[in-house]
């Protein structure tokens, strides 16, 4: 059983809001892994949270959090706001290098569905120094199309072969990329990773690449203030 040195809920205090998340570091974690999730989903949706689960085990630190307040939430406009939500996980990453309990660690995003377009905005707008690594599951980085050129941070697109529109909008998305990139096809996987072993699949191609780019550098990682 993994040993923590911290697993519970969080509040995590931004200047228009309070959202609520649920921060769990392993002993001698390699990184933190922050999750977007997508439209009309929360920080319990199953699949994150059983993808965090085996990141946790492959010795990565995670937080899941919701976008959006509970009030926010009811507006079903927000939740297609990718602007706003992009805006929001950029402004959680400053709380993370503020925090004690994060401060010191290398992110990476995971972002499923459309909080892939907001994993992807804000990496493209806070560079490779903030985020080190962006994984994107059955994602829409089609929705964040006007900064993907700008896109510095290593990419790992991650799409089920039998997706068929989201995987020919993510071939397109990889066409634009500048960065380091990489596109893996979970074969026979439908968009929600519903197939047994698909979202196993997932998790494993995530820690691979977390591995790679999320790890501690021999000095502090930088720390950039608000704008």
């Amino acid at each position: 059983m993994a040993n923590y040195t911290f697993n519970d809920s969080v509040r995590i205090e931004l200047k228009d809001a309070t959202l609520i998340g649920d921060l769990i570091i392993p002993e001698n974690a390699a990184g933190l892994i922050v999750f977007s999730h997508g439209s009309g989903s929360s920080r319990l949706s199953t699949r994150n949270r059983f993808v965090a689960e085996q990141l946790q085990r492959a010795g990565f630190a995670t937080l899941l959090f919701d976008l959006l307040t509970e009030e926010e939430d009811q507006e079903y406009s927000n939740r297609f706001d990718i602007p706003k939500i992009t805006r929001r996980l950029i402004d959680t990453t400053y709380w993370i290098q503020k925090d004690p309990r994060t401060q010191n660690f290398n992110i990476g995003l995971f972002g499923a569905s459309t909080g892939a377009a907001s994993a992807i905005g804000a990496a493209a707008a806070e560079g490779p120094d903030i985020i080190k690594a962006v994984v994107s599951r059955g994602g829409r980085p089609d929705l964040a199309h006007a900064v993907i050129p700008d896109l510095q941070v290593p990419t790992l697109l991650i799409v089920g072969g039998k997706d068929t529109e989201v995987l020919d909008l993510n071939k397109q998305a990889q066409d634009l990329m500048q960065c380091i990139k990489d596109l893996e096809i979970v074969p026979d996987a439908t968009h929600l990773f519903e197939e047994p072993g698909a979202l196993e699949m997932v998790a494993q191609l995530a820690a691979d690449w977390f591995r790679k780019y999320v790890k501690p550098d021999k000095q502090q990682p930088l720390h950039q203030n608000r704008p």
